[in-house]
């Protein structure tokens, strides 16, 4: 391997930043892990679970719509709260982190999602709109707080265990995407209990992830001070772009099934093909950043993923039935990529660890909150249009949008924000 491959998988690996730890001396002296093979279990538990709260509703949600008298707008809402919530909570994770430690954080957020999965599951009207805003909020705490475990307890394999990250967020999605219907079917032909099984994984993770909360790894204080971030427009670039490629991320996540039933398919083969989309990601999301960075910039990269998800959303909407699951692989390759693409973007646009985690919780706060109005806009335009047709003009614009902006994250370029320390 070349020196310059060794410096760019130094940067890849700096994605993995400790919301816990700020001090970079803390950083630089990893604790030695006991049985990290049940670390790693609980880790792989903990990251299925971040995925099955928001993809198992879509499958259901004309059930759930249905059943609970909610207009399309309405349903729209419930896909946007969780969303939402990712973005509005993520920056609470390093305040909790500080003061109780990222392992009694994670145990107590496991037990907040198992609740907010079986509060929207029985409470009717109300208990779905509280449950999803429970789990979206719960989902977006965690997600801040295990990869930084992974960059401190396994600083030598960050870069393999963030591709088993990502390939257990995928396939938890994968999961619930494709079983929600059939389980719905199979327990009395009730939504409430299928939706309600994903609180099973979530306390089976409490449970092997116990021994790590009770060992706990310490408290640390801040020693740094990143400023100018907010007045960069390269980072506004990053940002928008990962706002607007997950937009379109949620949209699927939450009415893609929707859409294809509306076309003729029935809930359990729309589930499927959600399901078999969302796994054909982990071959684009571990490929994608490898041969981005194989280039001067990743602009180009950019341009390709972005167009395949076009492609393949326009597949899924337009397109004859015929050739649906070739519409669907190319959007799951085209997702994976762009996803991944967008967590490198925060890596490379970054001078050192403490502007990269910096630059993390900028993109994933309004990134997340701004994605959140996709899956609104798609739910309010089907209430208006009473079809799905006009949806497209969605995906058009938030795909030129993300084409706009990656074009300016993607140059080989760095935030010009300062690092100080206190």
């Amino acid at each position: 391997m070349t020196q310059d491959a060794h410096v760019r998988q130094h940067e890849l690996e700096e994605l993995l930043i400790d919301a816990e730890a700020d001090d970079a001396q803390v950083q630089q002296q990893p604790l030695r892990v006991q049985r990290p093979w049940l670390l790693l279990l609980g880790l792989v538990l903990v990251a299925l679970n971040l995925r099955p709260a928001l993809s198992s509703m879509a499958p259901v949600l004309s059930q759930v719509s249905a059943g609970l008298g909610l207009s399309a707008a309405q349903a729209g809402l419930l896909t946007t709260l969780p969303v939402l919530c990712l973005g509005l909570f993520a920056p609470l994770a390093p305040v909790l982190a500080r003061r109780l430690g990222s392992e009694r954080v994670i145990l107590g957020i496991l037990l907040t999602l198992a609740l907010g999965i079986v509060v929207r599951s029985t409470l009717g009207a109300t208990g779905v709109f509280v449950g999803s805003v429970m789990a979206g909020a719960s989902i977006g705490i965690i997600g801040v707080l295990l990869p930084g475990i992974v960059k401190r307890d396994f600083p030598q394999h960050a870069g393999t265990l963030t591709g088993v990250y990502t390939m257990a967020l995928c396939l938890g999605a994968a999961m619930a995407a494709g079983a929600t219907v059939p389980l719905s079917e199979y327990l009395n032909d009730s939504w409430a209990l299928g939706l309600g099984f994903w609180m099973v994984p979530a306390l089976l993770a409490m449970l092997v992830w116990l021994p790590q909360a009770r060992k706990g790894h310490g408290q640390h204080k801040v020693a740094y001070r990143v400023r100018g971030l907010w007045r960069d427009p390269l980072a506004w670039q990053v940002t928008l772009y990962m706002g607007l490629q997950s937009s379109l991320a949620y949209i699927v996540f939450g009415w893609l099934p929707s859409i294809l039933i509306g076309r003729g398919l029935t809930p359990t083969e729309a589930g499927l093909v959600l399901s078999g989309s969302v796994i054909v990601q982990l071959l684009s999301s571990l490929a994608a950043p490898w041969l981005a960075t194989r280039g001067k910039d990743q602009r180009l990269a950019i341009v390709i993923v972005m167009l395949v998800t076009l492609a393949g959303l326009f597949g899924c909407l337009y397109a004859p039935l015929g050739g649906l699951w070739g519409w669907a692989v190319l959007l799951g390759l085209g997702q994976g990529g762009t996803f991944a693409l967008a967590l490198t973007l925060i890596v490379l646009r970054s001078k050192d660890a403490h502007v990269a985690a910096n630059l993390s919780s900028m993109a994933q706060g309004v990134g997340y909150t701004l994605a959140s109005m996709g899956p609104f806009a798609v739910g309010v335009v089907h209430d208006l249009t009473g079809g799905w047709a006009a949806v497209g003009w969605i995906f058009a614009v938030l795909g030129g949008g993300a084409i706009i902006f990656g074009l300016g994250a993607g140059r080989a370029l760095q935030v010009q924000a300062r690092c100080q320390t206190l």
